[in-house]
């Protein structure tokens, strides 16, 4: 099979590997759809993988083809997302369901080889069977949704707030259909890049702003008569928006933090201030809820796809073939095209 194995920072390369058998209690998925997510350019062009060789690629749905000892073999041919965290099953996180806390938790496409290839054999744990109607393309992209989602819940929106977010790339833009899902009254969505804010304008979201061309502050206080926004997520990782974020809540407000910094995050002595003022509740979120229970949120994910209150397909802007995944990275890399969400899809 083909795969994408990264050997050191920058050296990623297009090889023939042998394909992988399905373990007990595995099943052999053929990767149909795999996001290449923010987070893979960092980590193939500057940071790397924990070890090297690693096959990156975590955002990825495929097809059930082989199944290992102790799993029915009716589920071959059937469609799957797949939660790519390992938990160790043994910490204290694990012991309460609370798997993205694991202390010794290993990570598809990060700790060990991820979808940048052809095949991969996953723990069936993992794996999400799609329901009807959802598209191997909108599978792929439950991890970012449900983080989105996560965050959301953390602030626990209500009916008519008012939810302001920072960054309009692609969990941005889930963001802002998500706080429309749970019942907000208004969303309103920053950012620096205008090609993102009218991409956003497309999609119908109305209350957008450039932080690179006016005062934010002033735009949300103008917007919502001096009282802020009830709910802001800051998921664009940048001191700015840390700082605006304090500045552009509701007295009481919540602040949810989930942009990924890449660097050091600084606040000023008045945003400090805001938040003792304004009794103000920050919120840090990470990764989603995955368990088997009512709460799982990449259920949830897929259940909305499929009854079409989430719309993900329009946020696809490139799909390249396995061949075309090395091309994609640097050309986001280089920010060489506007890309909102590119993907490698197979047949």
């Amino acid at each position: 099979m083909k795969a994408w194995p990264l050997y050191g920072i920058g050296d990623i390369r297009l090889e023939t590997r042998v394909r992988p058998l399905a373990g007990p209690g595995e099943v052999l998925l053929k990767v149909r759809a795999c996001g290449i997510c923010g987070s893979d350019i960092p980590r193939v062009f500057t940071k790397g993988t924990y070890t090297f060789p690693t096959v990156p690629g975590h955002e990825f749905s495929g097809e059930i083809t082989a199944v290992g000892q102790g799993v029915d073999e009716s589920l071959i041919g059937r469609g799957a997302a797949v939660f790519p965290l390992l938990p160790c099953r043994n910490c204290t996180a694990c012991e309460v369901g609370q798997y993205a806390q694991c202390q010794h938790y290993s990570y598809m496409g990060s700790r060990c080889d991820g979808a940048f290839a052809e095949y991969i054999a996953v723990p069936l744990w993992n794996v999400l069977l799609m329901p009807e109607g959802v598209t191997y393309e909108e599978a792929a992209m439950t991890e970012p949704a449900a983080v989105a989602v996560h965050a959301l819940r953390q602030a626990g929106v209500g009916i008519g707030d008012t939810v302001l977010i920072y960054g309009a790339g692609p969990i941005g833009l889930m963001l802002a259909q998500w706080a429309g899902i749970w019942g907000a009254g208004r969303v309103m969505l920053v950012d620096l890049d205008e090609q993102k804010l009218n991409f956003a304008r497309g999609l119908g979201i109305a209350e957008v702003f450039n932080a690179a061309a006016g005062d934010v502050t002033a735009w949300v206080r103008e917007r919502t008569e001096g009282r802020g926004a009830d709910v802001t997520v800051e998921g664009a990782g940048s001191p700015a928006s840390f700082e605006n974020a304090m500045h552009t809540t509701r007295t009481f407000g919540k602040i949810v933090l989930m942009g990924n910094p890449a660097g050091d995050m600084t606040l000023s002595q008045k945003g400090y201030w805001e938040i003792l003022r304004k009794s103000l509740t920050i919120i840090g979120t990470w990764n989603s809820y995955y368990a088997n229970t009512p709460l799982n949120e990449w259920r949830l994910v897929l259940d909305c796809i499929s009854s079409g209150k989430l719309r993900l397909m329009p946020l696809i802007t490139h799909r390249v073939s396995i061949e075309g995944i090395g091309d994609a990275l640097r050309m986001l890399r280089d920010r060489s095209e506007h890309v909102i969400k590119a993907m490698y899809v197979s047949n």
